[in-house]
């Protein structure tokens, strides 16, 4: 029986405040859901087989999840809450330059640790957003639109080039998730078995370099 790792999803505090064997369940089912959709598709996942791999009963999964559907339902707003978090980068206070390396940066390792979080999402998109349609026209949309408005206040103060918000984000989102995404493909053609650390700094330093340019910025010094 092969165990999930809870490590995307839980903090230490989380494992130590009250509760905490029901929130490091619901931990784990989530991580070995968040594999067995990506690997299985939602059809061919099995309740079955994400029991097997969160090392669980199956009665378990049922009684934090009642039903196939709002197990995936639930994998879906904390993958969606994770890219929340890391779009917190870009604030009205902050360096825009700063601020957009990185969430590069986060979006990239996003991609590195968590390649199955990404590849549901695609696949959910590409199925027409059954679940996501209700998401994506409201708290996605209300803070797409908010980081888009920091973006267009930063071009209004001459902080940086004249550039549509709404797709300089879309364009982030798609170079970066192509790393999880098109995974495969990458590492073929960079003759990979998988990629390596050194390729995602390599993507993340290119697609910085390209976005900076585009809005006329120059790189962070970094701290010697």
């Amino acid at each position: 029986m092969e165990t999930a790792t809870t490590a995307p999803f839980l903090s230490d505090r989380a494992q130590r405040r009250p509760g905490a064997k029901r929130v490091m369940n619901e931990s784990r089912i989530l991580s070995a859901a968040e594999t067995v959709f990506a690997e299985a598709g939602y059809a061919a996942a099995s309740m079955a087989a994400i029991a097997d791999r969160a090392g669980l009963p199956k009665a378990n999964l049922h009684y934090y999840f009642g039903t196939k559907h709002q197990l995936y339902q639930r994998l879906l707003e904390v993958i969606v809450e994770a890219w929340q978090h890391s779009i917190g980068h870009l604030q009205a206070d902050a360096d825009p330059a700063q601020a957009l390396c990185a969430y590069i940066a986060d979006k990239v390792e996003f991609s590195r640790r968590r390649p199955h979080a990404s590849k549901i999402f695609a696949n959910e998109i590409l199925h027409g957003a059954p679940v996501l349609s209700g998401m994506l026209s409201g708290p996605i949309r209300v803070w797409t639109d908010a980081k888009v408005a920091i973006i267009e206040r930063w071009i209004a103060e001459g902080r940086m080039r004249r550039i549509d918000g709404h797709h300089l984000l879309f364009i982030i989102w798609a170079s970066t998730q192509h790393y999880a995404d098109f995974d495969t493909q990458v590492a073929a053609l960079l003759q990979r078995e998988q990629l390596t650390a050194e390729d995602y700094q390599r993507a993340t330093d290119t697609l910085t370099r390209m976005v900076l340019a585009a809005v006329g910025l120059d790189a962070p010094q970094k701290d010697s």
